[in-house]
This record gives C-alpha cells, structure tokens and sequence, in this order.
C-alpha cells in the first residue's frame, strides 16, 4: 500500500461523516455577513500615511517660515576644521597675495594655504618677484633670514638645471609650470599670537615644451608654516616642506606638452585658497 493510501485510510477513519439539518419554523437565510475587504484596509492605511507625510511637510514650511534652522544648517555648525565654511574670504591683496587674515583659528588656516600657493609659483624663481613675495608674507624679525635662505635655495645654478634663464624665463616656444595646490590645512598649534599651521598640497613643475627635457610632472608634499600675528595680519616666520602623503597615482591619460601649455595658460591659477 502506497503513503497516500495510508493517509486517507486513517483521515477516513478519525473524520466521521456530518450531516446539515435546517428545522422547518427557521427562516431561509438572505443576508451573509463578510469580512471587510483586504484592499479597502490597504487603502484607508495609505490614505492616514499621506494625511500624516503632508502635516509633516507643513510643519517643517512653517518653521522655515518662522525662521527656525533645518537640519541642514545644524550640520553645517558642526563642519570640519579644513571644509568650507562660507564665510566671506579676505578682502585686501599686497603685491597680489591675499592679506588681511582673521585673529583667529580659521584666518591662520587660509593665511598658511595662501601663502603656500605664493611661496610655491613661478616667481619664487625670479630674483625681484621672489624678494617682493617674502617680504609680503614674512614677519619684520625674519624676513632678512627668509630671503636669504630662499635665495639660496632658489639659485641661477638651479635655474640652468631645469631650463631657465637668471630671471626664471623658459626658452622661446615653451611654458614654465610651477604650481601649488593645496589639498587641505590642519592647525597643529594655535594661540592668539601665533600658530603653527600644516597644508597639504599637489604641486605642479616642470618645463612644457617639444624639446624640453624637464616635462610637467605632479608632486605630493607638506609645507609647515610657522606664523605670528603682527599688526593686523598672519605673517611666516619659518616653513618647512616634507613629502606626501601620495595617493595612489590614477590610469588618466598623459597629455602631451603642448596641451598642457595651453590648459596653464587658459585656466588661471587661484587668487585665494579656503
């Protein structure tokens, strides 16, 4: 015997047969009660759910209204210390760098990030353009020190090595590329006097040109910046450059010399960082 056989043999034996009696004296039935339906449920929860999301909307339009901060605004409050803020950035300039800087945290930030774009460009390699961007940012007890060193470093001897004449002039027919790029900035040390600020930044260096022999390359590094306040602005009293940190280089196609002499020549170089 199969296992089907087996299972209605013993359903057979433990249901016994039912029979309706209907009495005479009571009526034939003509109503029959229903359940309420499963789709007018689903309806009348959708409708108190959409009752619910435009009170909701409401409120929130009022409070706007009303003058009351959205969540948004909550978060911005709570930004980190290199995003944006949106305040306003400096309104004055000496000799085209930005001055002018906040007596605070964030003014020492975006004078560190300014002056590491004017301290990382191409007229550090000129004589007279580098003398007038040290004395712009350098305190009045060190700017001595710090055009000296800089003249050291950036030197006629170095020029000739990467192509250049005594005034950081490229060869007829190519473009000197030197430029800094800072990624972001963290406050390392700060008082209401001075501060010691660290910018990270991508540099830009190189000489584009079909005979060059010092081609455009991408570089990583930090430039520290010791700063005090003096008279009404953020001034250097020391840097110091280290390397990277370097990301992971990317699959981007390399442009050849003469595509990337015309991208530095159509997009300017920023006049203000953060």
């Amino acid at each position: 015997m199969s296992y089907g056989d087996d299972y209605e043999d013993a359903h057979a034996r433990r249901t016994p047969a039912q029979t309706r009696t209907r009495l005479p004296d009571q009526p034939e039935p003509t109503t029959r009660r229903t359940s309420p339906s499963p789709g007018r449920n689903t309806v009348t929860i959708v409708g108190v759910i959409v009752l619910l999301v435009a009170a909701i909307v409401f409120a929130n339009q009022a409070r706007d209204d009303s003058g009351g901060q959205s969540s948004d605004d909550d978060q911005g409050s709570q930004a980190q210390p290199t995003s944006p803020t949106g305040e306003l950035p400096v309104e004055g300039a000496t000799n085209g760098i930005p001055s002018g800087f906040p007596q605070t945290e964030q003014g020492a930030e975006s004078a560190a990030a300014n002056y590491a774009v004017a301290l990382g460009g191409t007229g550090m390699f000129n004589p007279t353009e580098r003398e007038a961007i040290v004395s712009t940012i350098s305190s009045a007890g060190t700017v001595e020190q710090l055009l000296a060193s800089y003249g050291a470093d950036y030197s006629e001897a170095l020029n000739a090595d990467i192509g250049l004449n005594s005034e950081g002039v490229a060869p007829e027919g190519s473009t000197f590329v030197n430029r800094t790029l800072p990624i972001g900035s963290s406050v390392e040390a700060y008082s209401a006097t001075t501060a010691e600020v660290s910018v990270w930044c991508s540099g830009l260096f190189g000489i584009a040109g079909l005979d060059s022999l010092n081609p455009v390359r991408t570089s990583w590094f930090t430039m520290r910046l010791t700063l005090v306040w003096e008279g009404s602005d953020w001034k250097v009293v020391d840097t110091q450059q280290s390397e990277g940190p370097t990301p992971v280089s990317g699959d981007n196609r390399v442009s050849g010399a003469e595509e990337i002499a015309e991208a530095v020549e159509e997009y300017g170089g920023f006049t203000y960082a953060r």
